[in-house]
């Protein structure tokens, strides 16, 4: 695959970004039941890096740092480290002890450190900040953010899942102190859940941020028949948290994709996907795979070009929706997260 820029900076990355949220298992890991062992990480890291991907993304709190683990070794043992981009985040709660999670300077830098260790790395190169902490000044998350990057152990820093004007506000500070700023924005956005549109979207094409949406495949129900079902959709709560309250207006969306894979001759997912890649500031949406088959779909739909009246067409039955997935951090565990 071609590169493309990471927003308004020198990075290249792929337009796919493996998101390793399936890989790693740990006790009391209750998000993620479908999780894959070592072994079967490996194989989809290694064939996502033979396929071009170079674009991984990790957080601290995946299987409470095994993930982290898995690609620090998989990326040692397959990839040259000057060419892969690796992403991480901050925020989610480590442990149930004081100063276990949040944005503070103490447990950034803590973290930043351990993430460091269990990645096996010298830097990230994408240090992303999980949620917005309410619980912390964000003049203080900044600096400690400012501070991370001067010290070499990031090269950029992002931000995820929280509301424009917080976005905003974060830039604002960032700019007014001449620290840092978020270059990215790992928004929840796809096409039955396009709340993002209001807002958080055109203030990342003004301020010139690259989206990197998380759930593109809305967590696999733009990727099948609306009657199919899997053990995800049967079992992760934090995908029916998301979309059962709207499965009527969904069904009417995901029948349009249906209809435009048959156009087109691809599977739903390359639809979904293709989609997306229309949509500025799109620069690669994050991607889970817990089979080859999932990696291989999500790489063979950058190559789909949709007609601009079939774009309109997926969209119009879309109606508004509640907002889900900005979950903040306020000193206690968060209860559902990406």
């Amino acid at each position: 695959m071609n590169t493309v820029k990471l927003g308004h900076t020198g990075l290249d990355v792929s337009p796919i970004c493996l998101g390793c949220m399936s890989f790693g298992t740990a006790e009391n890991w209750v998000h993620n039941p479908w999780a894959l062992d070592e072994e079967a990480s490996r194989a989809i890291i290694k064939k996502a890096l033979e396929m071009g991907v170079n674009f991984f993304d990790t957080a601290n709190m995946y299987a409470y740092g095994h993930s982290e683990e898995i690609l620090g070794r998989a990326m040692k043992d397959f990839a040259n480290r000057d060419e892969v981009v690796i992403a991480t985040k901050v925020c989610s709660p480590m442990n149930r002890k004081p100063n276990g999670g949040g944005l503070s300077r103490k447990h950034i830098m803590s973290q930043v450190d351990q993430s460091l260790r269990r990645l096996g790395t010298d830097y990230i190169d994408l240090y992303i900040i999980h949620r917005w902490d309410y619980a912390t000044p964000i003049e203080e998350t900044m600096a400690a953010l400012d501070d991370v990057v001067k010290a070499g152990k990031a090269r950029y820093i992002g931000a995820s899942a929280m509301y424009a004007w917080q976005f905003q506000k974060a830039l604002h500070v960032a700019e007014r102190n001449g620290w840092t700023r978020f270059v990215s924005m790992q928004n929840h956005y796809n096409l039955i859940y396009r709340e993002e549109e209001r807002e958080m979207m055109p203030l990342c094409v003004e301020e010139k941020v690259a989206a990197t949406p998380y759930s593109p495949l809305a967590s696999g129900r733009l990727a099948r028949n609306w009657s199919e079902t899997t053990t995800r959709l049967e079992t992760d709560p934090i995908a029916r948290q998301k979309y059962d309250a709207t499965a009527a207006a969904d069904k009417v969306v995901v029948e349009r994709v249906a209809e435009m894979a048959e156009k087109y001759g691809v599977p739903m997912g390359h639809i979904a996907l293709a989609w997306m890649l229309h949509k500025r500031p799109v620069v690669a949406p994050v991607i889970g795979a817990t089979k080859l088959s999932h990696l291989e779909s999500a790489v063979a739909a950058t190559d789909v070009k949709l007609a601009l009246d079939d774009i309109a067409y997926l969209e119009e039955p879309y109606v508004p929706h509640p907002i889900v997935g900005l979950i903040p951090y306020s000193g206690q565990l968060l209860t559902a997260s990406r």
